[in-house]
């Protein structure tokens, strides 16, 4: 046990510190930039953050993370109920017994909170709450069902996550939002593989067929690849679109770099993917999240 789970435990006693671990809180850094992007690509990065972003973020940010992402991903634990190490939670602990009671009543209160907040974000709210429950609760459960599963994360973290930023700016779509927006569909299409590649035994033996299950690691990896090329069209057109940028070199450098960056990830990731065990999967899949972090950033500042 690492030395700050000592400190939660005794912070929080009993099994309420799981509850906490099961919301994975590793991942929430990457989803409120991920959302906060969206915003800013509403808005554009000519000034300063002022106290008015600052007020029309935050709330928005606090129920998309905490209430949506955090209650969604604790309740895909509570009926996968894993044993070995899951996205965002290595040695995760028991499953509590009213964790999916806990991760529903999350959402819920989000879906009740994003009702006050701009339209957008709303229905955005509700869509994702919806397939959050198709996607992990028995009889559905669209995560054991290959291609179904690609398609639900595309569509919420890839696509609506960034959307609900921009709603959050009240700002109506521009082209250029447009093309960016659905540029990030394929994109977590090429990393949504790549999250399932070093648990590949344990989804087997649970019986969930998921996408990397069912065409294998150097399928998935290739998927991937054509995956990344086609959302960085998207980012193109987008960059290509917008107002901010005449001549767009700025552009060009910053997605090139960012490419790249995916790249440098993937194309040995492919040629080695035959002799890696699950733990060289698992290091792939978190510097596959640092190649997005990259991406984030090119796309601000080639859009806006």
């Amino acid at each position: 046990m690492s030395r700050l789970r000592r400190i939660g435990y005794r912070l929080i006693p009993g099994t309420g510190f799981d509850y906490l671990l099961h919301m994975r809180p590793r991942e929430w850094p990457i989803m409120l930039a991920h959302t906060a992007l969206g915003y800013f690509l509403a808005r554009g990065i000519a000034g300063r953050v002022t106290g008015a972003d600052v007020a029309a973020l935050t709330p928005g940010l606090l129920v998309w993370v905490l209430l949506l992402n955090g209650g969604t991903l604790a309740l895909n634990s509570a009926f996968d109920r894993d044993e070995g190490d899951i996205g965002y939670l290595d040695y995760p602990p028991p499953v509590p017994r009213h964790l999916a009671r806990w991760g529903f009543g999350l959402m819920l209160a989000g879906q009740v909170i994003a009702l006050l907040l701009p339209r957008g974000f709303a229905i955005a709210y509700a869509i994702c709450f919806a397939m959050s429950l198709l996607y992990s609760v028995p009889p559905v459960r669209l995560k054991a069902v290959a291609g179904a599963d690609w398609l639900i994360n595309m569509i919420g973290f890839g696509t609506l996550t960034p959307y609900a930023g921009w709603a959050l700016a009240r700002t109506p779509l521009t082209d250029s939002g447009v093309w960016a927006l659905a540029g990030f569909a394929p994109l977590f299409a090429a990393l949504y593989p790549l999250t399932q590649l070093y648990q590949l035994d344990e989804d087997r033996a649970r019986g969930d067929r998921t996408l990397a299950l069912a065409l294998g690691a150097r399928w998935s990896l290739a998927l991937s690849i054509a995956a990344t090329m086609l959302a960085f069209a998207c980012f193109a057109i987008a960059a290509h679109l917008s107002p901010h940028n005449p001549g767009n070199v700025r552009a060009l450098i910053a997605l090139t770099v960012a490419a790249f960056t995916w790249f440098a990830v993937l194309l040995p990731w492919l040629a080695r993917a035959p002799r890696m065990r699950p733990e060289a999967h698992k290091r792939g899949m978190y510097a596959a999240l640092l190649a997005w972090a990259a991406t984030d950033v090119a796309v601000l500042l080639s859009a806006t």
